[in-house]
Formats: C-alpha cells, structure tokens, sequence
C-alpha cells in the first residue's frame, strides 16, 4: 500500500489505480518523481516527468464487481472516473503544485494530466486511460 493511504476499501482501491498508473507511466517511459505528495491543503497523486516536463497526475479509480459490469458501464458511457476532476479538485491541485515547484525550485515545463482506472478487483482486472495536459 502507498504511504499515507488509509487502509479503507475505498483507499485500497484508489491506491491500487496509483499502483497500475505508476506502472503504466513507467511503461512509457516517465520518471516517477513522488507518489503521494501531500500537503495540508491537497495532495498529487503522482509527479513524474517525461523529456523536459513535469507531470502532474491525479488519478481518479472506480471498482466494479464484475467484468461484464465494468463493460456495461464502459458501453453505456456512465461513470467516467475522469469526470471527478471538476472546478474545486483542480483549485486545490493547482495549490499543491505551486507548493512542490516552489519546494523543487522548478521553473521548466509542466502539465496536468488526469488517470482514469477502472478495476475489478475480485478478477484482478483493471483498464486505464491516460488523459494528458487537460488545462491548456
């Protein structure tokens, strides 16, 4: 489990999209930075960087019983785990990374990208969509 996470089903789920999310950004060849960087005032789930840019990645989970649900639910376009990244979200991540660039002393290229995971956990089955730099 990923430091600081709560051992709750809902922390354990969110947590095993943050585990898929890393590896699947290692897969293409990102650099993880930090897993888990908190503040008082928010946290980002992963900072990893890929070439000359930073990424910000906020991953969001949702966890069905069955494959043929998470299928159902894909087809009928219903819970998008995207779409929980609304207004309030981003203000608190905006926060938060002006705290880790000021910490890193950062000033290069950086983006704000988005993980939607889709797991069911009882078949060890998980999809996963990478949204890059959803503010332009």
């Amino acid at each position: 489990m990923l430091q600081g996470k709560k051992a709750g089903k809902k922390n354990k789920v969110g947590a095993w999209g943050e585990l898929i999310t890393a590896s699947q950004l290692k897969k293409r060849d990102f650099s993880i930075l930090s897993l888990n960087y908190l503040k008082k005032w928010g946290e980002i789930d992963i900072v990893a960087r890929k070439g000359n840019t930073v990424h910000f990645v906020e991953v969001k989970t949702v966890s069905y019983e069955t494959r043929r649900d998470l299928d159902r639910a894909v087809t009928r376009g219903t819970w998008r785990p995207e779409e929980q990244v609304h207004r309030f979200k981003l203000r608190k991540l905006y926060r938060t990374i002006e705290s880790w660039l000021m910490e890193h002393e950062y000033e290069g290229e950086w983006q704000i990208d988005v993980a939607a995971v889709r797991v069911v956990p009882r078949e060890k089955y998980a999809t996963w969509q990478f949204i890059e730099n959803i503010i332009e």
